[in-house]
């Protein structure tokens, strides 16, 4: 054998000429069939019970899913008596149909048939592998051999079903070319056409022709040509519904997906959160979420994605990832500053503009959308900037800190998390916030105070502020006036060693509702002696007492700089 990558024969891509489908656009959805019932729950190390499965059922029929391949009912016993319940419980609603997967040998489809008596909608699905490594290596046959298990299949597929079309089922077929992306197009053609005729298929009863990339083998554009070339060159293209069925043995079965529409294809198999053998079936919520954010409508519900990816991981006994698409706890976080400052300034955008559209940097799509929340969007660790903390102050906990507070809370923030070395949660910053700004009580304390307010006669306000206050262990008395309170008592102040600041900015809002609200007041001086800026910050429920607070705040910090 040759060592490494020379080991490997590179994919032979279909040659194709006036290809149309890179100019196309998706514009509508496709017809979902959910295959985690069956290729999903086959590849679980420990496949769902009959609870789990009727669970599982009940929810791919609340997202909206119409078609759901429920199981392999002539493999096992257990695959049997999940199909008989799902049919004789009633769990089946009237415009749900149920699919069936059978191999093309005659024992199993009599079994597959026994499994089906009873149901209103069915598809049922059969297969045989027509590749030329399946042909070589598994089967040891040429194409007349494998064509003609097709067709005998379908044959007597044909024959024990018509007693129950006559009966008043509506029982349609569906046949797969198993490895059709290992197959030549021009024998996957023949062999399809072969089924299609031996099916009696017209525009009227079409088959499913569902093709396969059952090892993913080749790049999406490749696949996509391979499509245009089959749906071309098939005599019965109005006699048929092509379907994908994509797995991700490359990392690409979405785009493979997304391609193979836009080269002809009707319909897609798929599987939540990509759930199947070895790297999984194609995700059929990335899928549908993709045209969501394309002004698509998917036709499926997905508005509570939390509800079922709990419902998923628990049949399933498998997690979802943290970074998956829609559906991760992390895909609506943002740590880098830049990210973090681009949404705030999106948000603010949206509440600004009252735009119809979604338009905020960085969030391909609205949370809320599928169910997820605003708060978790910003998250904070040693990455993020000054807009991240500021975010979350005023998201989670209601501080609209002023625009220029924001680095000096930011730099706070990311000392701590430079300490930590990992992300801290937003209660973290409050109270980080909280010790830096509301707690900066000393050396000065306010004890009390009282302002007195007069009218002159041309209707302006003079206010006179008296007050005690603390100096570490010296208590004393201040007094001033001004034209409002904050004035009276940065003046009362100023003979107190205060005297080198300059106010530069005052900003205050409520955070809490109600007639018992509290208000907080930013308030920013400058030291006259060193030109330094500090922020302070105080919160009382009376409108005066805030912004004396603030005021306090920002010279006791000053003191603890100094220090």
């Amino acid at each position: 054998m040759r060592p490494g990558y020379q080991k490997y024969i590179p994919f032979q891509p279909q040659k194709i000429v006036g290809r149309t489908w890179p100019d196309k656009i998706i514009r509508k959805a496709p017809v979902w069939c959910s295959v985690d019932l069956r290729d999903g729950n086959q590849a679980l190390v420990d496949p769902m019970n009959l609870d789990e499965k009727l669970e599982y059922f009940h929810t791919l029929v609340d997202v909206g899913i119409k078609e759901i391949e429920i199981g392999f009912p002539s493999a096992s016993e257990t695959e049997y008596e999940i199909c008989r319940e799902l049919i004789e419980g009633g769990h089946i609603p009237d415009d749900v149909t149920i699919q069936v997967l059978v191999q093309a040998r005659e024992h199993l489809i009599k079994k597959t048939f026994e499994a089906i008596r009873g149901a209103k909608n069915v598809i049922l699905h059969f297969y045989n592998s027509t590749s030329t490594l399946q042909r070589k290596v598994v089967f040891h046959m040429d194409t007349d051999g494998i064509t003609k298990i097709a067709t005998d299949a379908a044959d007597l597929i044909y024959e024990m079903s018509q007693p129950l079309i006559d009966e008043g089922m509506n029982l349609r077929f569906e046949y797969s070319p198993e490895s059709f992306m290992g197959t030549e197009m021009d024998y996957a053609v023949e062999i399809c056409q072969a089924v299609l005729e031996h099916l009696h298929a017209t525009p009227e009863r079409k088959v499913i022709l569902n093709l396969p990339t059952t090892v993913e083998n080749c790049m999406p554009n490749q696949f996509a040509d391979m499509l245009e070339y089959f749906c071309k060159k098939i005599p019965g293209r109005d006699s048929a519904i092509i379907s994908l069925h994509p797995h991700n043995d490359r990392g690409c079965g979405v785009a493979t997906a997304e391609m193979g529409l836009l080269a002809g294809a009707d319909r897609v198999e798929a599987t939540l959160f990509g759930n199947g053998e070895r790297t999984g079936n194609v995700d059929i919520v990335t899928l549908a979420m993709n045209m969501f954010t394309q002004g698509v409508d998917p036709e499926l519900d997905f508005s509570n994605i939390n509800k079922i990816k709990e419902m998923f991981e628990r049949c399933t006994k498998m997690p979802v990832g943290d970074r998956q698409p829609y559906a991760g706890k992390l895909v609506f976080t943002a740590f880098s500053g830049s990210h973090q400052d681009a949404i705030n300034k999106g948000t603010q955008y949206m509440k600004e503009s009252d735009s119809d559209f979604w338009e905020i940097p960085y969030l391909p799509i609205d949370p809320a959308d599928v169910g997820r929340a605003y708060e978790p969007i910003i998250r904070i660790n040693s990455q993020s900037g000054k807009g991240g903390a500021a975010y979350i102050m005023e998201h989670n906990f209601g501080y609209d800190l002023p625009k220029t507070m924001h680095p000096e809370l930011g730099s706070i923030v990311q000392k701590e998390t430079d300490r930590v070395g990992k992300e801290i949660a937003p209660e973290r910053i409050l109270e980080l916030f909280q010790q830096e700004y509301v707690e900066a009580a000393a050396p000065y304390q306010l004890l009390k105070h009282a302002f007195t307010e007069t009218i002159d006669e041309g209707g302006h306000s003079h206010v006179a502020f008296q007050g005690t206050l603390r100096h570490t262990d010296t208590v004393f008395e201040v007094a001033g006036e001004g034209n409002g309170p904050i004035d009276a008592f940065f003046n009362a102040i100023k003979d107190e060693k205060m005297a080198h600041f300059t106010f530069l900015d005052y900003k205050s809002h409520a955070i809490t509702d109600g007639s018992d609200s509290q208000g907080v007041a930013y308030i920013l001086l400058q030291e006259q002696r060193t030109g330094k800026k500090y922020w302070g910050v105080g919160l009382s429920h009376n409108i005066n007492l805030a912004p004396l607070r603030a005021i306090l705040s920002a010279v006791n910090r000053s003191k603890k700089h100094e220090a």
